[in-house]
């Protein structure tokens, strides 16, 4: 059996986004990004949105209750029942507990955790040259060395919860997306 309810963990630029995409096609199950969600309330001036937006724009994490209520909200539409990617949500230790708690009322826990392993110097690298591509305002360097700051100090611990739970796959993101996706699909089984 295939894992269905998944966490991609992993800093800013370690191809979890890529990979999600793949995982919706292949598992036919949604991808619940909560960047995608909050920079979606951004451009509707939504009242979540601009409380949002100063957060995002210093790279800093957007407060907790306000990225909760958005993944509730998402977790409980009728296409999240039988499985979902979570893409950037949990990020804090906070954020984790809540998950597990809410994953737990639903009777749908967490199956796999999939953490992205890349250094430090290739995510500077590919978030760059994201920014040039895409133009994201949010990713001019300092921004991504900020990015990079948090994670390491709010979302890398979440790697040994995740851990403790028995639910974590470390998956070397390097390499082809195809090569990485291969490794995802070991990880899965």
């Amino acid at each position: 059996m295939t894992a269905s309810r998944l966490l991609l963990l992993g800093p800013p630029g370690a191809g979890k986004g890529t990979q999600a995409k793949l995982l919706v096609e292949r598992l036919q199950v949604p991808q619940i990004s909560t960047g995608d969600m909050l920079r979606a309330a951004v451009a509707s001036g939504s009242e979540v949105g601009k409380r949002a937006q100063g957060y995002m724009d210093r790279g800093d994490l957007v407060p907790d209750e306000v990225v909760i209520g958005v993944a509730e909200e998402r977790l409980a539409r009728a296409d999240a029942e039988k499985g979902f990617i979570l893409d950037g949500f949990p990020r804090t230790a906070a954020q984790a507990d809540a998950l597990d708690r809410l994953l737990e009322r639903r009777g749908t826990p967490l199956e796999r955790c999939l953490c992205m392993v890349v250094a430090d110097d290739e995510l500077v690298s590919r978030l760059l040259k994201r920014a040039e591509l895409e133009g994201r305002s949010d990713d001019d360097e300092e921004t991504v060395r900020n990015r990079m700051r948090v994670y390491r100090e709010q979302t890398a611990p979440l790697i040994d919860h995740y851990r403790g739970l028995g639910v974590l796959r470390e998956v070397d993101g390097l390499g082809s997306v195809e090569d990485i996706a291969s490794r995802i699909e070991e990880a899965l089984a």
